[in-house]
């Protein structure tokens, strides 16, 4: 059996480099052919979110880095390891970064999986996936999360055997591989890990006080022209018109600068209240995203503010959002915030595709409502109402339809760049 471990941890981390030894030791003991790459050692860039990869060069990344060359070991191996920290109930940035990057494996044109929308296959067959993670401590809710996101990427990345493996403290030798026999085995026995159901998000229930400063934070990498921008731009104007101060902060023109995060951190520690709005990628939230929070979180020094969050994806159905809204909740828990709750747009890029919202009319009537309640109730400290979340989560068209309307987008984006066939199988 072909394997490829893709290693989402930085050179320096005692447990993961034991895992993976052990790993190795129980490949090589099966007879299973194995390589070992170190994610932070390579040269990957972030998703673009251009969707080039899907119109421009059906089947392969427009940037020309290392991330190419993992997606072909990827489709070419029958078992991809994950490992990976647990961040708030996902995946380390390191490792997020080329799981962003595994949007060019599928197809863009849509079908119906369980009864759900979900990108088509691109090849024809998949590698099984074990996902392997670790904390210092127990922690039931996060452990909930992260096998839950690992069953989500198994459907859209069509894993026929997805096994979640997680490892808590610093297990003893004899321990861990035991773990790494049971997870081999369920892999060679084609045995799934059981899914847990989502944890509830439990909003705050202290007592409200009116938000003096806000801080919202754009996730996607189109900044002021995606459809997070939009929405939280939006948002933050009837906030704003509510009195509160308001400020708002790129995330993907400040990761990667040491001022301009230091200053998004500064930002989130002196804010009553943060919201974060991002797109979906891949089930999740972005890798720069990750990273965003993982700085945040390693630099708290805020007391009793607030935390909010708004996803959207390019589904039609707003659910899709919520392994990634409940790991900006458990972010919240682990860091000391007061969760507000959450806000979900299925189709996002079809419907606003990151128009102001106060140019739009129709269709985004709904939408406005909807943050014009969140925003009265965050204003006042409060958690998003459940007729906001509703609101916005009622989808726009059937799913028959989006899915016509969604291929025929599709074939007319790539006409730009005279690519008339779509499922390429570059690798």
């Amino acid at each position: 059996m072909k394997t490829l471990i893709l290693n989402g941890f930085r050179s320096d981390d005692a447990v993961g480099e034991r895992i993976e030894s052990t790993l190795q030791t129980q490949l090589q003991a099966r007879g299973w052919e194995s390589e070992s790459v170190l994610l932070c050692d390579q040269k990957i860039g972030n998703c673009a979110g251009d969707f080039f990869c899907w119109v421009r060069q059906p089947g392969m990344c427009n940037t020309d880095d290392d991330n190419r060359v993992i997606a072909a070991k990827i489709i070419q191996s029958d078992l991809v390891i994950y490992l990976t920290p647990v961040a708030f109930g996902g995946y380390s940035s390191e490792l997020k970064r080329i799981v962003d990057h595994q949007i060019q494996n599928i197809s863009p044109f849509f079908t119906s999986v369980n009864g759900e929308i979900h990108h088509q296959k691109r090849y024809e067959k998949y590698p099984n996936v074990l996902t392997v993670g670790w904390m210092e401590q127990s922690n039931i809710q996060a452990e909930a999360v992260f096998r839950h996101l690992v069953h989500r990427n198994a459907i859209n990345m069509y894993a026929k055997t997805a096994v979640c493996g997680l490892v808590t403290g610093q297990p003893s030798e004899a321990d861990l591989t035991s773990q790494t026999e049971s997870w081999l085995d369920a892999i060679a026995s084609a045995s799934s890990s059981p899914v847990p159901a989502l944890p509830t998000q439990a909003v705050s229930s202290a007592e409200a006080t009116p938000i003096r400063k806000a801080v919202l934070l754009v996730g996607s990498p189109r900044t002021r022209k995606s459809t997070s921008a939009s929405l939280g731009t939006y948002l933050f104007e009837q906030i704003k018109s509510r009195g509160v101060e308001t400020e708002i902060i790129q995330i993907y023109t400040s990761i990667n600068s040491p001022q301009k995060s230091q200053a998004m951190i500064d930002a989130v520690n002196n804010a009553d209240l943060t919201v974060l709005a991002f797109p979906l990628y891949v089930d999740s939230l972005p890798a720069p995203v990750i990273a965003a929070l993982e700085k945040i979180s390693a630099n708290r020094s805020g007391g009793n503010s607030k935390f909010a969050a708004v996803a959207n994806c390019g589904f039609p159905e707003a659910h899709h959002n919520d392994a990634a809204l409940a790991i900006c909740a458990e972010f919240a828990s682990q860091n000391g915030f007061e969760w507000l709750g959450s806000l979900a747009l299925g189709g996002g890029e079809g419907l606003v595709h990151g128009t102001p919202l106060n140019e739009m009319s129709g269709p985004a009537i709904p939408i406005k409502k909807s943050l014009e309640i969140a925003a009265e109730a965050l204003s006042n400290g409060q958690p998003i109402p459940q007729s906001a979340r509703d609101l916005l989560a009622k989808p726009v068209i059937p799913n028959w339809l989006y899915k016509m309307f969604g291929g025929f987008g599709w074939k007319q984006s790539a006409k730009k760049y005279g690519v008339k066939d779509l499922s390429s199988r570059p690798y």
